[in-house]
């Protein structure tokens, strides 16, 4: 289909300030181009890191902001030369819109890593025009960056996975840690850290929640299914574990000592860090050195990783533990998920919202 002749607009809720507080917001779209996909949104789920953005936490936040990166939704539209998607098709946008396509990391699929990528919101189109997330009624999006959510997959079980879910599938995979019998722990029962025991499970590892306390014991023993769980301040069962594991999924997204985490990896044991933290993390040199352990991180995963991982989920009927909220509550959804008071990824039902009341 060509390219409508007016311009069209959307209604999404937006932040005005660093109150993060999101009302009703009118702005405009750009028509659908030869590469292009115009998207009716259905589902989006809210991430920590919205909640970063909303609120300028990290200093970086231009306004007015719509926010979401968990993005599910039907086509309505596709441009000339659109080859992978055709009107109807249930499919995803998540983090990235963009990207250079000709540095060593988009070559090799490596998209993510890209020094010249274009961030869902907060950022600006090579246009110089602003990009604005899924808490929104339509959005349009290049098709290199939009993926064909399976067959079958719920609307709203397919938004955190584009975020949380590839977030823990693709350093497991690039790490070749996708392999049966592997003991792997898992710091933070969140949204990201949920989704972390669920895949890691699939893949066959024994997995190990690490908690500050035991209030979240048996929900994820009982619930999400992990087979071990072990309080952090507990010095005796931290030492009983020392040497135990073969990586360790970081997600906490606030300040916190490496050492004791460290010490529970084997030999070559990994810690990947997930969170967005702005502050320096410390650690003392031999605990990785007396170990030959590594301090990594991982940012999402490739377009090349979503589909996978969305395939993987599907095949092993893998479902976020998620709560459906209509976009008039998003405000005090946002204020829940500061107090981690969600089990465990908020989805916004955005079409089943009335976006300008």
């Amino acid at each position: 289909m060509g390219s409508l002749e007016v311009e069209r607009t959307t209604t999404g809720w937006a932040a005005r300030d660093s109150s993060g507080i999101l009302s009703p917001y009118t702005y405009t779209l750009r028509n659908t181009g030869p590469e292009d996909v115009y998207v009716k949104v259905l589902s989006c789920g809210i991430c920590h890191s919205d909640l970063h953005q909303v609120k300028n936490d990290l200093g970086m936040s231009n306004y007015p902001m719509v926010p979401g990166h968990e993005v599910v939704g039907e086509v309505l539209e596709v441009g000339s030369d659109v080859t992978k998607f055709r009107v109807g098709d249930v499919v995803g946008v998540g983090l990235l819109v963009g990207c250079c396509r000709s540095c060593n990391p988009c070559k090799t699929d490596n998209e993510q890593y890209c020094n010249k990528k274009i961030w869902s919101y907060n950022d600006t189109y090579s246009d110089g025009k602003p990009t604005q997330g899924g808490f929104a009624g339509e959005l349009v999006a290049d098709q290199k960056f939009v993926v064909k959510i399976p067959d079958g997959m719920a609307w709203e079980q397919a938004a955190p996975l584009l975020c949380a879910g590839v977030t823990v599938y693709s350093p497991l995979k690039h790490f070749g840690l996708n392999v049966s019998g592997l003991r792997g722990g898992i710091l933070g029962l969140g949204g990201v850290g949920h989704m972390g025991v669920k895949i890691a499970k699939a893949m066959g590892h024994h997995v190990t929640v690490i908690s500050s306390s035991d209030r979240k014991k048996e929900e994820a023993l009982e619930h999400v299914g992990a087979d071990e769980f072990l309080v952090s301040s507990d010095a005796t069962k931290m030492q009983e574990a020392a040497d135990s594991l073969d990586y360790i999924i970081d997600t906490v997204p606030v300040v916190h000592p490496l050492e004791p985490y460290l010490s529970l990896l084997r030999l070559d044991g990994k810690l990947i860090l997930m969170g967005v933290i702005g502050a320096p993390l410390q650690f003392v040199s031999p605990m990785v050195m007396l170990g030959r352990k590594t301090i990594t991180g991982s940012f999402v995963g490739s377009m090349k990783e979503t589909e996978e991982m969305l395939e993987f989920c599907k095949e092993k009927g893998l479902t976020s533990m998620i709560e459906v909220v209509k976009m008039d509550y998003v405000n005090t959804a946002f204020e829940r998920l500061e107090k981690n008071d969600v089990r465990y990824r908020f989805v916004v039902d955005v079409a089943g919202s009335n976006l300008n009341p």
